[in-house]
């Protein structure tokens, strides 16, 4: 909105600022005058919002209760009033450029204070220093200025029409370089100074590190206690029989002490027991990977089901795939508690099967220790 209305503006003013008729020339003071007008504004527009003023805040909508936008208004309003006033610059200017080309304006300069076409010669030729190297000729004369001086009840012709025409080269650079460019470099200000803001404010919003703990984590289970019965888990179960194998890990020590879970993992009556993850360090990690790699036979990896599975198990399963030949078998063994009981929570079994099919291992299996009475 504030866009659309600065370009209607824009155009609007031009053309009442360059209106001309022939019966009098265009006051250059009265152009330079609101050039300064739009200089000041655009100022007090970015100290506003970098003091965190809002004098025209209600403008972005009724505040009700704790404001979450409150540190971002000033800098938001700031925003969209130089979005306003770039396009009202720039319709100006086109403005002023159309009107160059179908009409034959004549400036001149006039004001009720006594002063000297040469203080005002000083006066617009400062003004034009920024530009006097690139366009000399937008750099008024001393006899240009002189030649356009007229006065209100004076009727009396220039002397050279034709030369009141050439003032537009210096209007032009003066609405450049003192409405658009500044409108162009406070916008571009007031953005940086929004998304500064507002990463500091998010920040210091008591919710980040929970929302970046988030955004940095794969994967996250959360089993929260409920009064009542849970519901069964969405996720499909589905337990593969235990392969043979006389190679044990156990994860962070699970269940490594539980004298009547080995016959029910292996028919050997003293399989290889090795222990990975926890308090281990990875080059121990490592030696584990390559000692049971080596035995060329399906690893069953015992851990505690009632714990959520986590990004270091994952990690290991992948290390394990670069470590041991490519069909090996690995059967992930979820237990209930130290003593080897078999998981039976239906939540918690189907989160160790969503945790499998994460993985995306054809040759991971989840699986059961075997019941008690088996061989």
């Amino acid at each position: 909105m504030f866009a659309g209305l600065g370009a209607l503006l824009g155009a609007g003013f031009m053309l009442g600022l360059l209106w001309y008729d022939g019966s009098r020339q265009i006051n250059l003071t009265l152009l330079i005058g609101l050039v300064a007008l739009q200089l000041l504004l655009a100022l007090f527009t970015s100290l506003q919002a970098w003091l965190g003023w809002q004098p025209w805040g209600s403008l972005l909508g009724p505040r009700q209760g704790e404001d979450p936008l409150a540190a971002l208004r000033p800098a938001l309003c700031a925003r969209i009033a130089h979005t306003g006033g770039l396009l009202f610059a720039i319709s100006g200017l086109l403005t002023l450029l159309a009107l160059v080309v179908v009409q034959d304006l004549a400036f001149g300069w006039s004001t009720t204070l006594q002063t000297s076409a040469d203080g005002y010669h000083r006066m617009v030729a400062a003004l034009a220093q920024p530009w006097q190297s690139l366009w000399p000729a937008a750099v008024p004369s001393a006899e240009l200025v002189s030649a356009s001086q007229f006065y209100r009840l004076a009727d009396t012709p220039a002397d050279n029409p034709a030369l009141l025409g050439t003032w537009w080269p210096f209007v032009l650079m003066l609405w450049v370089v003192y409405v658009l460019l500044p409108r162009l470099v406070l916008l571009m200000l007031a953005a940086l100074q929004l998304r500064w803001q507002a990463g500091r404010a998010l920040r210091a919003h008591p919710g980040w590190q929970g929302l970046f703990y988030r955004f940095e984590t794969p994967w996250v289970e959360t089993r929260g206690q409920e009064d009542s019965q849970p519901a069964p888990a969405a996720a499909k179960t589905d337990l593969s029989p235990l392969p043979d194998s006389d190679t044990l890990i156990h994860w962070a020590g699970a269940a490594m002490d539980a004298p009547g879970l080995l016959p029910r993992l292996s028919c050997d009556p003293a399989p290889l027991q090795c222990r990975a993850g926890g308090n281990n360090s990875l080059e121990e990690d490592a030696r584990v990977l390559e000692q049971t790699g080596a035995r060329n036979q399906p690893v069953i990896l015992v851990t505690r089901g009632w714990e959520p599975p986590t990004g270091e198990l994952s990690d290991f399963i992948i290390d394990a795939r670069d470590h041991w030949p490519a069909a090996t078998l690995l059967a992930l063994v979820p237990l209930a508690d130290e003593q080897g009981a078999a998981l039976t929570d239906a939540g918690l079994l189907a989160q160790w099967q969503r945790f499998v099919d994460r993985q995306g291992d054809s040759h991971l299996l989840l699986c059961a220790p075997r019941e008690q009475d088996q061989p």
